[in-house]
C-alpha cells in the first residue's frame, strides 16, 4: 500500500469514496445533499493538501491535511479521513493517519487536533486513541446522527513532538 498526493485525475476515485460517506450522514458534519462539485471543492480545497491511499494501484482511501486554525493556531494540524467501505478493517485508516502525522511533522506542525469526531463512530474513536490521541473535549448532543439521534462529538488531540 502507498499514500501519495492526490491529483485532479483522482477526482473520480475520491468522489466514489466520499459520496457514500457524505450521503450516509453518520460520521461527518457535512450536508448529505452536497453535490460532487461541492464535495470535491471541500475535500481538495486550496487550504489543504489532499492524499490518496492506494492498494495495488486502486485508490482505497483519501485524507486531507490542513492547519486547524489560522494565525496563532496554525501550528496545529487537522485532518479528515475516508476509506472505501469495502476496505474497512484492513488498516487503511491507520496507515493514512500514520502518514498524515509524518506529513504534518514535515510541514512544521507541532500537534494534530480532530475537532468533531462523532462519538458513535466507535471504530474511529478506538483507532485515534490507539494512535495516541486523547479526548480533550466532549460536545454533548452536538451531532444529529440519522439513526441514533443526537450523539456526542469529541475533540481529540495529540502532540507531534517538538520540532
Amino acid at each position: 500500500m502507498e499514500t501519495r498526493p492526490a491529483t485532479q485525475a483522482d477526482e473520480d476515485s475520491i468522489w466514489s469514496i466520499i459520496e457514500p460517506v457524505i450521503r450516509a450522514g453518520e460520521t461527518y458534519a457535512l450536508p448529505r445533499s452536497m453535490t460532487r462539485a461541492e464535495a470535491l471543492a471541500y475535500w481538495m480545497g486550496d487550504d489543504r493538501a489532499t492524499f490518496v491511499h492506494e492498494d495495488d494501484g486502486r485508490v482505497v482511501g483519501t485524507y486531507y491535511l490542513r492547519a486547524n486554525q489560522a494565525g496563532g493556531g496554525d501550528h496545529v494540524a487537522n485532518c479528515g479521513y475516508m476509506t472505501r467501505a469495502a476496505e474497512s478493517g484492513r488498516g487503511v485508516a491507520r496507515s493514512m493517519c500514520e502518514h498524515s502525522m509524518e506529513q504534518a511533522r514535515e510541514r512544521g506542525f507541532r500537534a494534530m487536533q480532530f475537532n468533531f469526531v462523532v462519538g458513535a463512530n466507535g471504530r474511529a474513536v478506538r483507532l485515534w486513541l490507539f494512535l495516541g490521541f486523547e479526548i480533550v473535549g466532549r460536545l454533548p448532543g452536538a451531532f444529529h446522527h440519522p439513526s441514533k439521534g443526537y450523539v456526542d462529538a469529541l475533540v481529540m488531540y495529540r502532540s507531534l513532538g517538538a520540532i
